[in-house]
This record gives structure tokens, C-alpha cells and sequence, in this order.
């Protein structure tokens, strides 16, 4: 029996942040477009160490390798912003930025998914979707 998330980037941000906490190297999540596209932006950023697509059945899984093999994990902080209850958009001024620029917020503009600091110079605004420290 096979569970439906509602908020399925919340699941993928859940099952990095558990397998921070508990030591694992990598964590596999169900694949869509929006997970992956998120991954890559978070391995641009430098908080993730590689993302691959993977065949599997019944559906393919995105891998994410937190850190390499001896490294410890970037990530001190992930968490989701806008949920399906209360979607939280900002205008390109109203960014955040996130622990005084030190940390990244992942924006959902009209030309992709793209961090809030490449938001603001492309002018766009959008739905705010995670901070990550």
C-alpha cells in the first residue's frame, strides 16, 4: 500500500532533513518534474552533493547524494515556506533573504524554479517554495 502525499516537495525536504539526522549519505524520493528541478537548484547552490534520475518500477526515483563519502552534509536547515494550505508569494523586492545571505530561498517564477538571489536580479517575483541554511 503505497502512501499519496499532498505536498509532495514537503516529502522530499522531510526525507532529506531525516536522513541528515540519522547519517545516511543519499535518500531516494518518487520522480516528477518539480522534485528534480528543486534538487538541481539546491546542487547549483552547493547544498547537495549530486542528483540522478533512476528507472525503477512501478515509477522512477530521483537519488540524492547529500554529501560525499567523508564529507558532512551542508545543510543545517531545510524548510518548506509555501504549503497547500497557505501559499506564500513575495514580488522581486520582497525576497527574503535567509540567515543575512548566508542561506538560499528557492523561488517559483514564471521562468522556473530559481534561488531568490537570481530572482531579485531578474526582477521576478513568485511562490517562495523552501529556505535552506
Amino acid at each position: 500500500m503505497s502512501m499519496q502525499s499532498t505536498d509532495p516537495i514537503a516529502d522530499m525536504l522531510t526525507r532529506i532533513r531525516n536522513a541528515i539526522n540519522v547519517g545516511k549519505r543519499e535518500v531516494r524520493v518518487p520522480t516528477s518534474k518539480l522534485k528534480l528541478v528543486v534538487a538541481k537548484e539546491l546542487v547549483k547552490a552547493g547544498y547537495l552533493s549530486g542528483v540522478k534520475l533512476e528507472k525503477a518500477e512501478p515509477r522512477d526515483e530521483i537519488v540524492i547524494t547529500i554529501a560525499e563519502e567523508g564529507h558532512s552534509p551542508v545543510i543545517t536547515e531545510i524548510t518548506r515556506v509555501s504549503k497547500p494550505g497557505r501559499r506564500v508569494y513575495a514580488r522581486a523586492a520582497e525576497i527574503p533573504r535567509v540567515k543575512s545571505g548566508r542561506g538560499v530561498v528557492l523561488v517559483s517564477t514564471s521562468r522556473g524554479v530559481m534561488t531568490g538571489l537570481d530572482a531579485v536580479k531578474a526582477k521576478l517575483g513568485g511562490e517562495l517554495i523552501c529556505k535552506v541554511y
